[in-house]
């Protein structure tokens, strides 16, 4: 007997491995000195004569994922001075970008916005303009050998304990027609709120860009707070941090505060990055983290893998962990990748194409 129309079809299941693999991807957060390959370490290091603390590339691979997951902050920040020391002439610079967005490409990601501060690249003597020309040259040669036709941009971002951020600012906007997306604060939260680069925001406000700001990572509400009300932020990068404004009773009812509720009516996008919060302290387990309660609730999520070197990560393996902890199927990671698409700083009409001619389609096929 036929099964009645009106009969409820069978529950969706979690999605397979193979299905992971070959959905499409959007990536708003992934720092390009935190996903060099360990051999590109290597060879870089061996031409610039700087010394590492391995000397093959398996082992190198395991030292970066070692001292990322010591639980301790210094040794994690000592992966960084590795990759950006190797980084330093625009022949190497281009090579990382170029790598970055061919791994992402043959990872199914259709769409990435990758970033890095320009500042950190001058030691050999670049300056800013020839870094961030460097950048988009790896990015167009990728792009244009991609049979995927993966789409890269550039988001530049200034470190907030420094004082370059009204100059990263203004080389943001300079390169935004050359692919440059947006704009970005980072390093570490406490004693360096966002609202000392305030000159920089409004700056930004005034010509019409896109800013994104690391806020509620390692540091808490006070953190998002001031990268919203302060400096008008239109993405949180982590963001994680927006769990402490949520009170779930013993009953199940979730309460939100005044800054979780304002923060899901005006659908500002948080980057999420599950692995790296692990490795960081700021969630306990991916099967804790707040992804999870944040998705039921219908914050703007999306899904990221910060650095995929350190993390020993890929799109894939983040989105996987999730349909692992939460038992998400096709149509939940298809919810993710269309909030990240749709949250990008690429333009409208841009952002609607790759979604009806690449997201939705790949999605269906699944």
């Amino acid at each position: 007997m036929s099964a009645g129309v009106n009969e409820p079809s069978p529950p969706l299941q979690p999605a397979t491995r193979e299905q992971v693999s070959a959905a499409p991807k959007v990536l708003l957060h992934d720092h390009l000195d935190g996903g060099l390959r360990p051999q590109t370490v290597l060879d870089l290091a061996v031409e610039c004569g700087h010394a590492l603390p391995a000397t093959d590339a398996a082992a190198l691979g395991r030292w970066f994922a070692e001292a990322a997951d010591s639980g301790s902050l210094e040794r994690y920040l000592e992966t960084f001075d590795h990759t950006v020391a190797v980084m330093q002439t625009a022949a190497a610079i281009t090579r990382v970008a170029r790598e970055c967005a061919e791994d992402l490409a043959a990872d199914g990601v259709a769409y990435a916005e990758i970033r890095y501060a320009p500042e950190q690249h001058l030691e050999n003597g670049l300056s800013l303009d020839q870094v961030v020309e460097a950048v988009r040259l790896g990015f167009e040669e990728a792009m244009a050998a991609s049979a995927s036709r993966i789409v890269v941009r550039q988001l530049l971002t200034a470190m907030r304990h420094a004082a370059r951020s009204r100059e990263i600012a203004e080389l943001a906007v300079a390169w935004r027609e050359r692919g440059v997306v947006g704009f970005d604060i980072a390093g570490a939260e406490a004693g360096h709120p966002p609202t000392r680069h305030l000159d920089a925001f409004e700056y930004l406000h005034r010509e019409n860009s896109h800013f994104t700001i690391h806020a509620g990572e390692a540091f808490g509400l006070p953190s998002i707070w001031e990268a919203i009300q302060w400096c008008g932020a239109d993405r949180l990068g982590h963001g994680v941090r927006i769990i402490d404004d949520i009170t779930v009773a013993e009953d199940g009812t979730v309460t939100l505060g005044r800054l979780a509720a304002y923060v899901r009516d005006t659908r500002i996008p948080l980057e999420m990055c599950p692995a790296s919060n692990v490795q960081t302290g700021a969630a306990t387990s991916i099967a804790e983290h707040p992804i999870g309660l944040l998705k039921d609730l219908r914050f703007r999520v999306t899904v990221n893998t910060d650095n995929r070197l350190m993390s020993g990560t890929s799109m894939s393996q983040e989105m996987w962990s999730l349909v692992e902890a939460f038992d998400y199927t096709v149509k939940d990671l298809q919810w993710f990748t269309v909030n990240a698409m749709k949250s990008a700083f690429l333009p409208f009409d841009e952002r609607l194409d790759l979604i009806e001619r690449v997201i939705k389609p790949g999605y269906a096929a699944l």
